[in-house]
């Protein structure tokens, strides 16, 4: 065919091989084996009788010169740029890595969200005590105090929370009531549904669930809130014109979670109660005072001093985890929806696991 590719080995005491034609995928032909199959030392590949050269010719030349170590003349300027260019890259191919067995690849999941837990409670327990030295520094120098950013918090965390928290307790003691009652009747005992409303709600239920929704609405706000100012500079501002985030943001809002989860916690409880006596009153026939009468005999009062003693607790893990997702802001906006959901389920999950531990504390000294 003419044009194809072809060469000639010429005996000059070194070896050269004088190539001609045209070196592209076309025309290669045979050429490609004929090339394998050669053996010895070749010194020098003669180029200069080729009449083209493709990427595909350049890589069987350069692959040639490669194993015989030989040396390349004969092109053009533009040829020659070609060979240089196939000849740099030539890379080792990074092949990608054998998949894990799923049973590794769950324990290195794993692994990975332990220590990414471990270092937020780290960083929560650090901003924390950060917390404390701003209260320290507040308690120290009471000129510091924002009364008027508190006592606005105390609004929103507070007074505004009063309605939806109240629904939410007067159905949970409906629902407390109902249950109680279909599985007693059983036993003939539907009184003592009385007990379980009071017991529970005040111990446990009218707290526990006042702290979750604090977490929904304000830990939330508080992650937005400073995420947002953390992400226009608006604290960076502060720091540089001397005023303490951590005093002037955080303690407020810590302030106004730890002293208000109490009274929320004890008027859910009491909504809870009034809720079980009225659903009480409509189905087992017990009148309303008989109902709190009885909830006065049979509810000692350790358990109203166990919501008691939980809910600041309560509050000041909220309003912590809140601002300390908060800060964490960096980079875009979507940071401040992640924060804010963080925030939430963080909280949520540090109040079940404290009351956990209160319930056993509270057991071993006999507040049961």
């Amino acid at each position: 065919m003419r044009g194809s590719a072809d060469f000639e080995r010429i005996e000059d005491g070194g070896g050269t091989l004088r190539f001609t034609g045209n070196l592209s995928l076309a025309c290669l032909r045979d050429l490609p084996d004929r090339l394998n199959a050669i053996e010895g030392p070749v010194a020098m590949l003669d180029l200069s009788g080729v009449e083209r050269l493709d990427t595909v010719g350049a890589w069987l030349i350069h692959r040639f010169a490669r194993d015989h170590q030989s040396e390349v003349r004969g092109l053009e300027p533009d040829e020659q740029h070609l060979l240089e260019q196939v000849a740099a890259a030539e890379q080792p191919v990074e092949l990608p890595p054998r998949p894990a067995s799923p049973l590794i690849r769950v324990v290195g999941e794993i692994g990975e969200a332990v220590t990414k837990s471990a270092g937020t409670m780290l960083g929560l327990l650090g901003f924390l005590g950060a917390t404390l030295i701003a209260f320290w520094n507040v308690f120290t120098h009471p000129k510091r105090f924002r009364f008027n950013a508190t006592i606005q918090r105390f609004e929103v965390v507070g007074v505004s929370a009063l309605g939806i928290i109240g629904l939410m307790s007067f159905l949970i003691g409906i629902v407390i009531a109902q249950q109680g009652a279909v599985q007693l009747r059983q036993f003939g005992a539907e009184v003592y549904t009385i007990n379980l409303v009071g017991r529970i709600t005040l111990r446990e239920l009218g707290v526990l669930m006042t702290a979750i929704m604090v977490a929904g609405r304000s830990g939330s706000a508080f992650a937005a809130q400073l995420g947002t100012m953390k992400l226009t500079e608006e604290i960076d501002a502060m720091r540089t014109i001397g005023v303490s985030p951590m005093e002037a943001l955080v303690v407020p809002r810590t302030l106004a979670v730890v002293l208000m989860m109490p009274l929320l916690g004890f008027y859910a409880s009491v909504v809870a109660i009034i809720g079980g006596a009225l659903l009480s009153w409509a189905t087992l026939g017990i009148p309303f005072v008989t109902f709190i009468e009885r909830i006065r005999e049979v509810v000692p009062l350790t358990d109203l001093w166990v919501g008691l003693v939980k809910a600041p607790v309560f509050g000041l893990i909220i309003a912590v985890s809140g601002c300390f997702q908060g800060m964490q802001v960096e980079g875009d906006a979507e940071q401040v929806g992640s924060r804010t959901t963080t925030a939430v389920v963080q909280a949520i999950f540090l109040v079940i696991v404290v009351d956990a531990f209160f319930a056993v504390f509270f057991s071993e000294i006999g507040w049961i």
